[in-house]
């Protein structure tokens, strides 16, 4: 087995950035063509060990140019063929698997995610597209590593979080299976990706600890974020993420991890995407990176 590369593909939460329909204080930098920002497509990366197979985790709303931006992940062999192999999907979210959809034309390739998941995907009609002679959906139990095309081991492990959106209802639903990370092993080095996360049990923090490379959740700065910026009536603790700042953040939850730390699934408003911002300076003398879109990562 070779060494585990992993290509991020997007870095952004949910609508991107600059979201589309957005002028909070820091799409507006990126719609003006501010060099301080730089856009970001909906979050999800590539992994492989031997650079043939290639592993989506997750398929963001933004996969078709992903891929065109992405050569490792062009089509190659014959008339019609794709270096990806397969899906690890960590929720149901609409930003974590309405990519499947572009991923429809009859190309084979194996679905992997917990039976929650599965089941929110099979009760949708639409994913039909995605027919099972051709995409295999294989249940994985967390806790329990599986082993994925190309020789990677995985295992995924639950972590605090909530239900999708649109199945969320009035109740704040925290189920496990329901949100997970994805552990990833190649020989001796460990990679972590958790790009949802309403808390960091000391199980999850264990796991994080012995990763080399750990891949976090970083969609608010602060848990009111989108009040003050007028974005929107919900912290983000109440949207299943907790913050980068602040008592119980992710800042001083992960502070001590030995690990290379790199913040992903960045929200439109958080002002870490800002280069040279006082947020931007804090997660990086805490010893935090954030990820952009095209960062390659080799283990």
């Amino acid at each position: 087995m070779g060494r585990l590369t992993a290509i991020v593909l997007g870095a952004a939460a949910g609508g991107g950035f600059p979201q589309w329909n957005c002028r909070c204080p820091v799409c507006r930098l990126a719609w003006a063509g501010d060099a301080r920002v730089k856009p970001r497509t909906q979050a999800s990366i590539a992994v492989s060990a031997d650079a043939e197979h290639w592993i989506l985790l997750n398929a963001s709303p933004d996969l078709r140019v992903q891929i065109q931006a992405t050569p490792a992940l062009r089509p190659r062999g014959g008339l019609r063929g794709s270096p990806i192999s397969a899906v690890i999907l960590t929720g149901a979210e609409v930003d974590q698997t309405a990519g499947l959809l572009t991923l429809r034309e009859h190309q084979s390739f194996a679905l992997f995610a917990t039976g929650e998941t599965l089941a929110t995907l099979a009760a949708n009609p639409i994913f039909g597209v995605l027919a099972a002679g051709v995409v295999t959906r294989q249940r994985i139990r967390p806790d329990r590593p599986f082993v994925l095309p190309g020789g990677l081991h995985a295992e995924l492990f639950a972590v605090p979080g909530k239900v999708a959106l649109y199945f969320e209802g009035k109740k704040l639903r925290t189920e496990p299976g329901i949100n997970v990370g994805v552990e990833l092993v190649c020989g001796a080095r460990r990679f972590v990706y958790v790009p949802a996360a309403a808390g960091v049990t000391k199980t999850v923090l264990e796991r994080l600890a012995r990763a080399d490379i750990v891949m976090f959740d970083a969609t608010l700065f602060v848990d009111d974020e989108m009040i003050i910026t007028g974005t929107g009536t919900k912290t983000g603790r109440r949207m299943g993420h907790m913050p980068l700042d602040g008592e119980g953040g992710i800042i001083s939850a992960l502070g001590n991890l030995k690990g290379r730390r790199i913040l992903t699934h960045i929200n439109n408003t958080n002002p870490i995407l800002i280069d040279g911002s006082a947020e931007r300076h804090k997660v990086e003398a805490a010893g935090f990176e954030v990820a952009e879109d095209g960062m390659e990562i080799v283990l």
